[in-house]
């Protein structure tokens, strides 16, 4: 057993911010960094939901050459155009047929994008959970000092962000871009074969324009999207900051400071935010303004050779425009689109940044268990650092024998801390070894090391759950029964059972509704149902009474 004064250990400050350049550039290759997670390899059900949307996409886009051939030939019955006027009962069953398949000429309310979207939910709930599960394990396998130099608030936002976008980006990409660059393929191809080619030059000339403006445009405004989202990870990690250190705030009566703190952390997210708007409607005005000039050339083709080429008709010029205005609502929002996947791959970076953070401390290849220790602790000749040229620990040396306790005093920052995060392996020694029972802790799997080792600090922090969950939490499957022997020994029973709800009683954020005396016998409490092998205790009984102190010291040994 090793009882130390922990004294808090600065590791280097901040984080380094990393510079971009364009929203495209290694585009493809954070693609290939989502591929594990968009094909759902261990389910065959999903891979043929996934295969089946697919199909219906493709059947979508049949379905918008079909509408408008069906609309002419209804027009042309109807106008007697090569004879007498007839009554076309079976265009007009066909035609309203596929347009409840199609749906309002865009297929957004659609049958099949509604039996589509309706298969694509499981698809996205998979992508969605193996990225966030996958982010949220990278991030516990992170090392200590990673996460003292990060703001916890700025991380969460960070994970939010990429993991809605991932699900956004593939609904843009699939769902959106690819079927509308596809259907203007189809209709340059279709009118320049059954029209002529100077309708398939039209819609080319207009599309290529239109991309070429909504792109040019989308990646002048992407600086002021990363502006956004600077601004916005600073508000969240000020308003996380400030409401957990609540009382801290309350304390110093620095409440008003900390909302004028965070209204202006506002106004400068609003201020990049009026940009990007403002830039915003600029491009859809000239989208529009390209748009419904191809609009305009070609209805003056179609009606010109309308009334004066004998193998146009009516229907021909309904055709044309009942066609293009289809093709044209959703190229309208290809720019939305554009913007939208642009916006997702940049909210998507800084949760590429964490994924590709590497782990400082790692098992071995060949590393092994600790199994059924003996207890023998021995520094040799330790030394360790935090930052270059500045030794926490110069060629620091102890054994502790099995069944023995060693007392470490100091002044803070000494060292102390140190000490327990290296046998923790929260850390990696710059020189020398710590052995437990003669083998060096890096030879050990990091969760068996972990396992056989208990602590009691001097600061508890509970979780924001039940009493029981966090007694618990030092023996994940223990009984209730084990749980209150943990609570008689720590002294905490009797007095949990005074409260409404006894041991399903929650602790509230960071265990703020206990007193530092409760908090500190239910640290030592789930110490004692996790049961280890070495016992290290942070000034373990500083917040209780002096008479309590020399009995919770009997109920460690």
């Amino acid at each position: 057993m090793i009882l130390v004064h922990m004294g808090w250990q600065e590791g280097p400050a901040g984080s380094a911010s990393v510079a971009r350049g364009s929203a495209w550039v290694g585009s493809f290759t954070k693609m290939r960094m989502l591929l594990p997670y968009l094909w759902p390899r261990k389910s065959l059900p999903l891979q043929l939901c996934v295969l089946f949307c697919f199909a219906l996409l493709m059947l979508a886009r049949i379905l918008n050459v079909l509408v408008p051939i069906f609309y002419k030939k209804i027009v042309d019955s109807l106008g007697g155009s090569g004879g007498e006027p007839r009554f076309c009962w079976e265009y007009v069953l066909v035609y309203v047929g596929l347009k409840v398949l199609q749906g309002g000429g865009t297929g957004g309310m659609g049958l099949l994008n509604n039996i589509r979207a309706l298969c694509w939910i499981n698809m996205q709930q998979y992508t969605s959970r193996e990225v966030q599960v996958g982010l949220y394990s990278h991030l516990h396998g992170l090392s200590l000092r990673w996460h003292m130099n990060r703001q916890t608030g700025e991380i969460l936002r960070v994970m939010d962000r990429g993991t809605a976008s991932i699900n956004m980006l593939l609904q843009h990409i699939v769902f959106n871009i690819l079927p509308t660059v596809a259907d203007i393929i189809i209709a340059i191809v279709y009118f320049s074969t059954s029209f002529n080619y100077w309708f398939g030059l039209i819609i080319f000339i207009t599309m290529a324009l239109y991309l070429a403006v909504t792109i040019v445009v989308t990646e002048w405004r992407t600086r002021f999207r990363r502006k956004m989202n600077l601004a916005d990870n600073g508000q969240r990690a000020k308003a996380v900051d400030s409401l957990i250190n609540f009382e801290t705030v309350r304390y110093y009566g620095a409440g008003e400071y900390e909302v004028e703190r965070y209204e202006n952390s506002i106004r400068a997210y609003q201020k990049e935010e009026k940009k990007s708007t403002g830039s915003f409607y600029m491009l859809t005005t000239i989208q529009n303004i390209v748009i419904n000039s191809g609009l305009l050339a070609g209805s003056l083709l179609a009606a010109w050779l309308t009334v004066n080429d004998e193998k146009f008709t009516v229907g021909d010029y309904v055709l044309f425009a009942s066609y293009i205005s289809q093709l044209y609502i959703p190229l309208n929002s290809f720019g939305t689109y554009y913007r939208m996947i642009q916006q997702n791959l940049i909210d998507m970076e800084n949760m590429f940044e964490l994924l590709a953070e590497e782990k400082d401390i790692v098992d071995k290849v060949d590393a092994k268990q600790l199994v059924s220790p003996k207890g023998n602790i021995e520094f040799k000749n330790v030394s360790f650092q935090y930052v270059p040229e500045n030794l926490s620990l110069r060629t620091f040396l102890f054994v502790v024998e099995p069944g023995k306790t060693l007392a470490i005093v100091g002044p803070s920052g000494g060292g102390k801390s140190t000490i327990m995060r290296l046998l923790f392996r929260f850390y990696d020694v710059t020189g020398g070894a710590v052995l437990v029972d003669g083998v060096d802790v890096r030879d050990y799997k990091q969760a068996s090391l972990r396992q056989a080792i208990g602590v009691v600090p001097q600061e508890t922090v509970l979780f924001n759950d039940t009493i029981s969950y966090n007694i618990c939490y030092g023996k994940m499957n223990a009984s209730e029964v084990e749980c209150q022997s943990a609570a008689e020994n720590a002294d905490i029973h009797n007095k949990i059972m005074t409260f409404p709800q006894n041991y399903t009683t929650k602790v509230g954020e960071r265990g703020l509704k206990l007193s530092g005396g409760e908090k500190q016998r239910v640290a030592i409490a789930r110490t004692i149902l996790k049961n280890p092998v070495f016992l290290l205790l942070d000034e373990a009984t500083s917040a209780l009474r002096y008479p309590d102190r020399a009995q919770h010291s009997v109920c460690f040994k």
